[in-house]
């Protein structure tokens, strides 16, 4: 699947702005992290971009979310690992993430979410004047983006990618693609 493909299918199936802008800013930063450990930008991205394909549909019956989009990918003939991704990103019993990208898509989830929200209470309200360190001081606020797991952030670690640098690659992924999340 191509990524324009991709974003065929998320406008077939998701009519809500800021979920989209949640899934490309997913897909940018999953795009630096594969970069980062050198794996395979074009699966990754695709990973961050379709991993909340079945959201609107599965937002009332969480136990079904991200398994309908995991069968909606795998019946596209979609790369088995990334189906597996998008199936494991959220807490389902039994579901473990085994794989890099099962764990970095866990991880970058939120993140998309706190660096957004910290975007909303700059002055000018875009990514431009976002910084690491505003970035750190807000994950550290627990009361602030409250959604946003910073438990479930730090799984990056596990894959040897530090919380800062995360948060470098992240910012960094996200201000490339601002005008496309309303955010420059």
């Amino acid at each position: 699947m191509t990524r324009e493909e991709a974003l065929q299918l998320i406008k077939e199936r998701v009519h809500s702005p800021e979920l989209i802008h949640h899934m490309l800013a997913t897909a940018a930063i999953m795009e630096g992290l594969a970069d980062r450990l050198g794996q395979d930008r074009e699966k990754w991205y695709l990973t961050g971009l379709l991993h909340d394909v079945d959201y609107e549909e599965t937002k009332d019956d969480p136990e079904r979310h991200s398994i309908v989009a995991a069968e909606l990918l795998q019946g596209l003939g979609l790369d088995e690992e990334l189906v597996h991704a998008v199936k494991s990103h959220n807490d389902h019993p039994g579901v473990e993430r085994c794989t890099r990208l099962d764990k970095a898509l866990y991880a970058t989830d939120p993140l998309s979410g706190l660096i957004t929200a910290t975007a909303y209470v700059m002055p000018s309200r875009t990514l431009a004047e976002v910084r690491v360190k505003s970035i750190k001081k807000k994950f550290k606020d627990k009361a602030f983006a409250r959604g946003a797991g910073r438990e479930q952030m730090r799984e990056i670690e596990g894959l040897g990618v530090e919380l800062q640098e995360f948060f470098e690659i992240a910012l960094h992924g996200m201000q490339e693609i601002a005008a496309s999340l309303d955010l420059a």
